[in-house]
């Protein structure tokens, strides 16, 4: 008899579970998704022909695997996009691949620019070591961080506080111009209140010595053995945004003879006494509540509702308070159409209409709320209904459900938003042309609170057998898209080869971390 799994989410994670099951077992996968559209955080919404990314997705990755999927799934450009086209600027380009000007699936190749707005001037994201950013802070502020860095080199702080690990890396003057105020918007604490894991999982390898070696090779030409993944000038994005991957993705799930219930919203368990789940419930758009048989649950549900829904008794009280309490941030982005920016293109890259080039912009002005800024149309001119005449901007918004910001009614909201550019110069009065809002949800497992006990809770999860947790909810990390495809692929190798110490599963979170549990896992087939 086929047996089933039953995976809640479809999103990166979910679909790709669903995909590998498909492709690599006799498993039947059966998604739940409780939205009425794939891709989750990395979703693609369709404005009256604009669309949003939400949170802005570069598909780049040192992973092989997830490099395989993309491809497999959605094949390169052959051509140049529209704008590359018109602009006649260099690209790279896939013979293999297919026209975008012909084709929708198809992944351009686009190129990083992201910026830091501060003191109503531009600097580079990550910070730089350019005349630029020397003219922009002033050769007595430059020297200051340089004698603050060099102190944080020979007095290393231990590592338990967010602020000691930038510290670190990047000095106290440094840390406190460009991160301190600017991550406080972010999560809504001081990172004297966040844990060192935050920086492990998102900054990694960059630091001063990092974007010193950045320069120097760039400077002598030299070709750097490894990319930092924050430091990469090219990646691959789909024509009509992330959602339109995960889209295809849920087209060849289907066509494999996968299933996805829509408006399925997962809302409890029930299993055998030996901690075994057999059957998942689930509640439809219309309230009515259906469950279905599971031999396997992979969860991408956030480790909050799932620790609620799990039949009562099977993890400890202390597990339940933890995951009670677990905190998350979560997003607004209010999406303006608008004729022009104010801000001036006063680089190098040419751009339609001469915009600035950016795909996204980090505001560090202490005056505003809003925390990113990006601009669509540098992502793909394919998002943007008429690129030639108007400039399609998502600004991004961190908040807590349920308080002022999130409280806003749409339209107050907007208006609100409309404002803040107003107010910093990006945009002039009565520039809007449309606007829309979307809220997500519990967008960013946070790293306080509760948080410190996690081990706790994640120990009793995995005492039940054919539970599997994937993704960036799933697993409460503040994944990047390719890492929460990378659990996916974990659970059902673990699934696949009966395995039942997961202790892989949640050691993905960082490509050394993968490389080292295939490299184990080689070692062990060959023996």
């Amino acid at each position: 008899m086929t047996k089933t799994a039953v995976i809640i989410g479809a999103g990166p994670a979910g679909l790709t579970a669903a995909y590998e099951l498909l492709t690599h077992t006799d498993i039947h996968p059966l998604i739940l998704e409780k939205d009425s559209m794939v891709g989750g955080l990395s979703r693609t919404v369709n404005f009256s022909g604009n669309r949003m990314d939400i949170g802005g997705h570069r598909f780049f990755t040192k992973s092989h695997e997830v490099q395989h999927l993309w491809d497999t799934i959605m094949p390169r450009a052959s051509a140049p996009a529209m704008d590359d086209r018109i602009l006649q600027r260099e690209c790279e380009l896939d013979p293999a691949g297919v026209d975008p000007e012909k084709e929708d699936a198809v992944f351009l190749n686009r190129q990083r620019v992201s910026r830091i707005l501060y003191l109503h001037k531009f600097f580079d994201y990550p910070v730089s070591l350019n005349p630029t950013t020397i003219r922009n802070l002033g050769l007595f502020r430059m020297t200051g961080m340089g004698f603050s860095y060099l102190h944080s080199c020979f007095h290393k702080r231990k590592e338990v506080t967010l602020e000691d690990f930038m510290i670190n890396r990047f000095g106290k003057k440094l840390y406190q111009t460009f991160f301190e105020g600017y991550t406080e918007k972010v999560w809504g604490k001081s990172p004297k209140n966040l844990s060192a894991d935050w920086g492990s999982q998102r900054i990694k390898g960059i630091s001063i010595g990092a974007v010193l070696k950045d320069f120097f090779q760039r400077a002598f030409h030299l070709q750097p053995k490894e990319v930092q993944t924050s430091l990469i000038e090219r990646f691959s994005y789909p024509k009509y945004g992330p959602g339109e991957f995960y889209e295809c993705l849920q087209g060849e799930v289907l066509r494999l003879g996968g299933e996805i219930r829509m408006n399925a919203e997962t809302i409890g368990f029930k299993g055998t006494a030996d901690k075994n789940l057999t059957h998942v419930l689930y509640k439809e758009r219309d309230g009515k509540v259906k469950e279905i048989k599971a031999d396997y649950i992979l969860s991408s549900m956030p480790v909050k509702d799932l620790a609620c829904a799990l039949p009562e008794g099977w993890i400890s009280r202390e597990a339940g308070r933890i995951a009670h309490d677990l905190p998350y941030r979560d997003f607004m982005t209010a999406g303006l159409l608008v004729d022009r920016l104010e801000l001036e293109n006063r680089t190098h890259h040419k751009t339609l209409n001469h915009i600035i080039p950016d795909c996204w912009i980090y505001i560090q002005e202490p005056d505003v709320k809003i925390g990113r800024l990006q601009i669509f149309n540098n992502w793909s001119p394919y998002l943007v209904k008429d690129p030639m005449h108007t400039v399609w901007i998502g600004l991004e918004y961190f908040c807590q459900e349920g308080d002022h910001l999130w409280s806003m009614e749409d339209d107050e909201f907007l208006s609100f938003a409309e404002k803040e550019l107003q107010k910093i110069h990006v945009i002039r009065k009565g520039a809007v042309k449309e606007s829309h809002v979307v809220r997500m949800q519990k967008a960013y497992p946070a790293y306080y609170g509760s948080y410190k006990d996690f081990p706790l809770l994640q120990k009793e999860l995995d005492t039940i057998h054919n539970l599997y947790c994937i993704g960036r909810n799933g697993q409460h990390r503040y994944n990047n898209m390719d890492h929460s495809m990378l659990t996916a692929m974990e659970a059902v190798k673990l699934i696949r080869e009966n395995q039942t110490d997961k202790t892989s599963l949640w050691k993905v979170n960082t490509e050394k971390d993968y490389q080292e549990i295939n490299a184990e896992g080689e070692k062990n087939s060959e023996k």
